[in-house]
């Protein structure tokens, strides 16, 4: 098991299952340009080999996020800064609906920023 596999399957359920979908939907929206890789501990997305956005979980919040970078350029009210100078987290909450669209919207409106 790599350890991007391995990160995600020290996940419990239901969350684990969440994360991978939207891992995969993340991936499938460009494949010819986004690529993952592991750094940090953490799951990272690429875009054109530049950051996209990575996975992780907040001890404050106690919920799985998606930072995303040059989030800090996006005005949605889904997103929170908490201090961050580049990143803007999406908290996942799952007791409701996650609305892929969104997210899939996001990681095409920062691709216009990431050069």
């Amino acid at each position: 098991m790599n350890p991007i596999q391995e990160y995600f399957y020290r996940i419990e359920e239901p969350e684990r299952s969440t994360l991978l979908f939207l891992r995969d939907k993340i991936l499938a929206s460009d494949p010819e340009n986004i690529s993952e890789t592991f750094s940090f501990g953490l799951p990272f997305i690429k875009y054109k080999k530049k950051m996209l956005c990575y996975f992780y979980y907040s001890k404050k919040y106690k919920r799985h996020y998606i930072s995303f970078y040059h989030g800090d350029k996006l005005d949605y009210p889904e997103l929170i800064q908490d201090g961050r100078k580049k990143f803007k987290i999406l908290l996942i909450d799952m007791e409701k609906d996650l609305s892929v669209e969104f997210i899939i919207n996001l990681t095409e409106e920062i691709k216009r920023y990431i050069k």
